[in-house]
């Protein structure tokens, strides 16, 4: 049998029941049963002590002693092109809309890059591309631990946007301070990061020299060098150097002084007036091309790997759709053709095999396209370039040039084959300009990919079908029929927002040109233009020409690969919509 009598603390007992009289007598147990037995009370029927005063623990101080790396930067600034929402291939770019890559092309994230070469030496820099590295949210955030940035800067887009800010919210939780730019956050910064707590600034604009006082100003830097100096002249002849305190009883910082800025002061998101331009595009920094996955910017249509390079920002026409009117406007500001061509030599240097003239307008001044295709032939350097242009921007003796230099491929914004309809969206060409400019382009060797709008005001059935039979027309390689798609801060936005064309109920998630739409004409509603956007590709696409000329194009297997993957997504696209997202 137990004894109890040894395993029982007298003491311990005396303290707990003071009044309890003595359990034992001449050092034995009395039979008294006064005292609770520790194996038979109930310590529920104790009474009920008074309430008293909360004292939760903190636990702060001590854990901030084991925490401390994680205050502690690994990079200064991270540049990111975030994951996908769904795992595919997205396109986002400073000066251009967000939308799916339907031709399975990766887009170079050169913004980045220039972004970086303005901040670089004297702040370090990375990127992060995860379209290009098909990251997940799980590989990205493991990336964001490792760099640990102070600032971190984000593309934004309007079919993107939620999923944009979850990483925004991801670099919160590693002490960054979260930026965003691009043509979403331009016209609204303010409604933009309203709903998005996480996001703290917004770049309006042209965002190189906003970013880089924004970094300058909370980093206390007064002292520049020359070419940064200049830079920060050329937009305001006034500015002058200043640094950032932060707000009273607050982790933020007043940033009034930094123009082109949206920022929050408490509560308050407070928008700054805006950025003068950047006048003279040589003044910036060669953009930091090694920092991106080179390797990994590749098209079906281009044999080897390629890069893009901003030749110039801005473009004189006056499109309704074009969101030009958002990021460079009508001012057309030129890089001179000597500059392009040492980026071109850099990148060539770096094993690129292909450029893509990236700018709103390639053609938009001969004698800068001319000027370089002189100099690529001079210097004899090897390399392909692709390039976008207007019908009515070009003549045959430009395009014989540029099929020299190494033109492969030329992107034409058609839109419609209905003068009606081009007039109402301020296009300012005719159809039959189209055909003799494609023409010149196919004589000169050079490959043709039309795009089309479905869903400009004023389409019917009719105008769609009269589009689709001059597509056919045409010496294209590819035809690719957009949606009309009313980008914030477009002529055409706010022309949706007057005549009340915008579906009910609609997302800024769903303003995408690519596979959907949110336009509702008296005529034609949601679905008809949706339905018809498909069967302008159907009737294209599946003819044995296209068919045959697109897989001539093919370089390799990796394109055939990729060119077979297009090919099954705008299958199920035409054929089997719901399964294509």
């Amino acid at each position: 049998m137990t004894d109890y009598k040894n395993k029982i603390n007298y003491d311990d007992l005396r303290k707990r029941y003071p009044q309890a009289p003595e359990p034992w007598m001449g050092g034995e147990m009395s039979g008294k049963r006064d005292l609770p037995d520790p194996l038979r009370e109930n310590l529920g029927t104790r009474r009920v002590p008074k309430l008293s005063n909360v004292r939760f623990p903190d636990a702060d101080p001590i854990v901030a002693k084991f925490t401390e790396e994680y205050r502690t930067h690994g990079v200064d600034i991270l540049f990111v092109n975030p994951p996908a929402p769904d795992g595919g291939i997205w396109i986002r770019s400073q000066h251009r809309v967000g939308r799916r890559s339907r031709e399975n092309m990766i887009w170079g994230q050169v913004s980045l890059a220039q972004m970086a070469a303005v901040m670089y030496p004297d702040y370090t820099v990375a990127v992060i591309d995860a379209i290009a590295e098909r990251m997940t949210w799980e590989d990205f955030e493991k990336k964001l631990q490792e760099y640990k940035p102070r600032f971190y800067v984000t593309q934004m887009t309007a079919p993107t946007l939620t999923n944009d800010n979850y990483g925004c919210f991801l670099a919160k939780s590693v002490g960054a301070i979260t930026m965003a730019f691009g043509t979403h956050v331009t016209p609204l910064a303010v409604e933009t990061m309203r709903p998005h707590p996480s996001l703290d600034l917004c770049l309006r604009g042209e965002p190189e020299v906003t970013l880089r006082e924004v970094v300058d100003t909370i980093s206390g830097r007064t002292e520049f060098k020359d070419d940064t100096l200049r830079l920060y002249k050329s937009c305001d002849p006034d500015w002058e150097p200043k640094k950032a305190e932060k707000l009273p009883n607050s982790d933020y910082y007043d940033l009034g002084h930094v123009k082109g800025l949206v920022w929050r002061r408490g509560g308050e998101i407070v928008r700054n007036p805006d950025r003068n331009f950047i006048p003279n595009l040589d003044d910036l920094p060669l953009p930091m091309h090694h920092l991106l996955p080179l390797d990994k910017y590749r098209t079906a249509v281009l044999d080897g790997s390629y890069q893009f390079i901003v030749t110039s920002r801005g473009c004189t026409a006056g499109c309704i759709y074009c969101i030009k009117h958002v990021s460079y406007q009508a001012g057309l500001r030129l890089r001179s053709p000597e500059n392009i061509v040492a980026e071109i030599e850099m990148l060539v240097a770096l094993g690129v095999k292909n450029i893509h003239m990236y700018a709103d307008l390639f053609t938009a001044n001969r004698e800068q396209v001319v000027g370089l295709c002189n100099l690529l032939i001079e210097r004899k350097i090897k390399i392909g370039f692709t390039a976008n242009s207007r019908v009515d921007y070009v003549d045959q003796e430009m395009l014989e040039l540029m099929a020299k230099a190494g033109c492969t491929v030329l992107s034409w914004g058609i839109e419609s084959a209905n003068e009606e309809i081009l007039k109402k969206a301020r296009k300012g060409t005719i159809p039959e300009r189209a055909r003799q400019s494609v023409t010149w382009a196919k004589k000169a060797g050079i490959r043709n990919l039309g795009y089309f709008i479905v869903g400009l005001p004023g389409e019917t059935k009719e105008t769609i079908q009269e589009t689709i039979d001059f597509s056919k027309t045409l010496p294209l390689d590819l035809a690719i029929f957009h949606i009309a798609a009313p980008y914030p801060g477009t002529p055409f936005f706010f022309m949706v927002m007057e005549n009340n064309w915008f579906k009910p109920g609609t997302r800024w998630e769903q303003v995408d040109m690519d596979q959907s739409t949110v336009l509702q004409y008296g005529n034609l509603n949601a679905e008809d233009l949706e339905r018809e956007a498909r069967r302008a590709m159907r009737e294209w696409m599946f003819r044995p020409g296209p068919i045959i000329t697109y897989l001539k194009s093919l370089r390799n297997i990796g394109a055939l690969r990729s060119a077979i993957n297009v090919g099954m997504q705008q299958v199920k696209w035409t054929l089997f919509p719901n399964a294509a997202h």
